[in-house]
């Protein structure tokens, strides 16, 4: 025992001697405990690990907050995955700190110091470029630095006072660096903490995304691709959301080209499933020239049009349009991971979503002949809008991308009415009435709504269907309360449209851009009593409506989905079907022979001529992915 202390007491002299070397297991595992604990003794690593830390938890506050202009407490928690990840925050710092420990004396001093300033300057340029483009900096901007030219006052005018609160710690810093020359000198170089530290950092990241993405334990998640980037950014910090968009996007830029046998795999699956032209009827070019307005609803499904709740309408305006409407009541949602994005994009383009993640996050800078390209070559103005973030699914660069000239999100609109995620829909559509009758014509509008989202949580000063105190307490009958709501809002717009003479010559598209209260809800709906048979409707069908004012109302039972959104308006519209027979998935409705429909789970609604057919239209969804994936579009030359 005696022996064991005299160790004990001696040991740290012994260490300190360059000579010896330990010949004892005591000795070994001593030096690297002590060794391995020795950041706990280093004051400036720990200072800029907690520093990081908080300038982290700020900038959630910030982005999660109105316009990123001030902070939040509260929001800066509020989109984290199950259990609060700052654990993952310090780790994914660390993990770049801990590289300190390679050099010694003032050298660590300043390499702590810089990893600090870098990360500020990271944040703070996030932050800027938030606020003009509700998004986040990220490698895809590489290819759009021509796009600075002239742009330093407006990047400057991003700035905002806050944000100097990612230096001021820095400022200190530097003044005990530059007035203590011997401050720091000591630090010794320490490789066993540097890989203690690397490890246990990347040990806990590794077990955290098994926890949450790999088993499923939670409701959170830590790298799965989220509906909008700032949850992504509150669930991986700042550091790990960069780290994983430099993935992403490091893998993408190094997948395999098209190869000559893709390409031509894709250009024969277009050739063989074009249909044998038929002569054109009265539809073809029936409103060529003419303004397009397409509006896309949220939740918006088939089972609620021309129904009736206690013998009030759910959609009155709506069900008053159909008399000058081409109704096609056998229109199914096929939209995938990207949800109300697939639809942004099957409507504009006739391209399936990718197979994995949602299209716009992954690939938001594809290109595509797609409608609004094609109605800009005949001399239309195109504009897309939505009240909401240009971050929320990543719309804004993926729509700009797609051909419309301008976008517009909620920053372009006065805030002062939120429903839900955005600007409620009444205030919406009044504000967009002058956009529009200031609009060049003939233009194209592609807008989308917001307040009928789930979980369809309507305030009751807007609620004006008249339902038991038990059906409006439920998710199903909160939904018929927003979706009344919202078609109360349309039909005021539409009515504003009228009087200012827009609507003599548009041509207004209505649709969902997917079920609502079924794909979300609908094991409540089974239970709500006392129940009605036609609200247990879960086919997927969603309402397509083209209305135009002087013409004879008509259905159309055709089944189809929403990849045949672009041709059908094309066509209407008189657009040539040369100009885009090879490159869309979906057919014209107002003309074809063909009954169905293929939904994202390869599920064939309608009638197949033969199994050959029905699989070669199911194959139609891998054929869009490669194409995605690929950028197929960019490479067969369109632009």
């Amino acid at each position: 025992m005696a022996r064991f202390e005299d160790d004990f007491t001696n040991i740290d002299t012994k260490l300190s001697n360059p000579t010896y070397v330990p010949n004892k297991l005591f000795d070994v595992l001593y030096t690297l405990i002590s060794s391995s604990l020795g950041w706990l003794k280093d004051s400036i690593f720990l200072f800029t690990t907690l520093a990081m830390l908080l300038k982290s938890i700020l900038f959630i506050g910030l982005i999660n907050n109105e316009n990123a202009t001030s902070y939040s407490y509260i929001k800066a928690f509020y989109s984290f995955s199950s259990s609060p990840p700052l654990a993952v925050y310090v780790c994914f710092s660390i993990i770049i700190l801990s590289f300190a420990f390679l050099f010694k004396g003032r050298t660590r001093f300043w390499f702590l110091v810089s990893c600090n300033a870098l990360y500020s300057i990271l944040l703070v340029t996030d932050l800027m470029y938030y606020r003009g483009y509700t998004s986040f900096i990220s490698p895809y901007l590489l290819s759009q630095t021509s796009n600075l030219d002239n742009l330093y006052s407006s990047v400057i005018s991003m700035l905002r006072q806050i944000d100097f609160l990612f230096i001021s710690d820095l400022l200190v810093l530097l003044g005990i660096g530059l007035k203590f020359k011997k401050f720091y000198v000591k630090a010794q170089r320490n490789i066993y903490t540097l890989l203690i530290l690397l490890i246990l950092s990347v040990s806990y990241i590794y077990y955290q995304h098994v926890q949450l993405d790999l088993k499923g334990n939670g409701d959170g998640m830590l790298f799965r691709v989220a509906w909008s980037p700032n949850q992504t950014m509150s669930n991986l910090s700042p550091l790990g959301y960069h780290s994983y968009d430099i993935y992403n996007y490091l893998k993408d830029s190094k997948a395999p080209k098209l190869t000559p046998e893709e390409n031509q795999e894709i250009q024969n699956w277009f050739v063989q499933n074009q249909e044998k032209k038929t002569p054109v009827n009265e539809y073809h070019g029936l409103y060529k020239g003419q303004n397009l307005l397409v509006i896309q609803v949220e939740s918006l499904e088939a089972f609620v049009i021309n129904q009736k709740i206690n013998g009030q309408e759910i959609t009155p305006n709506l069900n008053k349009l159909l008399a000058n409407s081409l109704y096609f009541s056998n229109f199914y949602e096929q939209v995938y991971n990207g949800t109300s994005s697939d639809a942004d994009l099957m409507t504009n383009t006739s391209v399936y979503p990718v197979r994995t993640g949602a299209t716009f996050f992954r690939f938001p800078n594809n290109t595509y002949n797609s409608l609004p390209k094609i109605l800009k070559e005949d001399g239309y103005s195109t504009l897309a809008i939505h009240p909401d973030k240009g971050s929320y699914w990543n719309w804004m660069p993926a729509l700009t991308s797609i051909g419309f000239e301008k976008t517009m999100d909620e920053t372009r609109f006065n805030t002062d009415e939120k429903i839900g995620l955005g600007i409620s829909d009444g205030s919406y559509f009044k504000q967009i009435v002058p956009v529009i009758e200031q609009q060049k014509q003939p233009f194209y509008n592609f807008m989308v709504t917001l307040t009928s989202h789930s979980p369809f949580d309507l305030p009751e000063q807007y609620r004006s269907l008249i339902l038991s105190d038990d059906l409006n307490k439920t998710k199903l009958g909160g939904y018929f309360q927003s979706i009344r709501y919202t078609d109360e809002q349309i039909g005021a717009f539409l009515e504003s449209l009228n009087k200012k003479g827009v609507l003599d010559n548009t041509v207004v598209v209505i649709y969902g851009d997917h079920t609502g209260v079924h794909k979300y809800y609908n094991d409540e709906v089974k239970e709500v009593q006392p129940q009605e048979s036609w609200w247990l409707d879960d086919s997927k069908r969603i309402p397509l409506i083209i209305y135009h004012k002087g013409m004879n109302g008509r259905e159309i039972a055709t089944t189809g989905g929403q990849i045949d959104t672009m041709p059908t308006i094309a066509y209407l519209m008189g657009v040539n079907e040369d100009r885009y027979k090879n490159t869309v998935f979906g057919r014209n409705l107002l003309n074809t022979t063909k009954d169905f429909a293929v939904l994202s789970n390869r599920q064939y609604m309608g009638e197949a001529d033969n199994s050959m057919q029905q699989e070669n239209q199911i194959k139609g969804l891998d054929i869009a992915d490669l194409a995605l994936r690929k950028n197929y579009f960019k490479e067969a030359g369109y632009k």
